[in-house]
C-alpha cells in the first residue's frame, strides 16, 4: 500500500523530529561502551550507523521534497 503524499510528509517530519535524535543518542551510547577505538574506526562505525539508519527510511523521504502529486493545479503546491 502507497502512502498519500500528506502521510508521508508528516512522517518523515517525525522521523526526523524525534528518531533521529534518539538513533543519534544510542549511537553515540553504543561506541561509549566500546574501548575508546581509532578516530578512524570511530568515524567508520559513525558512518555504518548512518547509512544503517537510512536505509529502512528511504521509501518515506523519497519525493518529499517535490511538489504534492495530488494538487496539480495548485501552484507551490500548498
Amino acid at each position: 500500500m502507497a502512502l498519500q503524499y500528506k502521510t508521508k510528509k508528516r512522517l518523515s517530519l517525525l522521523i526526523l523530529v524525534l528518531g533521529l535524535p534518539a538513533y543519534i543518542v544510542m549511537a553515540v551510547t553504543f561506541v561509549g561502551w566500546m574501548d575508546r577505538p581509532s578516530v578512524l574506526m570511530e568515524l567508520a562505525i559513525y558512518m555504518g550507523l548512518g547509512m544503517v539508519w537510512a536505509l529502512p527510511f528511504r521509501a518515506v523521504f523519497r519525493g518529499i521534497g517535490q511538489a504534492d502529486p495530488d494538487q496539480k493545479d495548485q501552484v507551490g503546491g500548498r
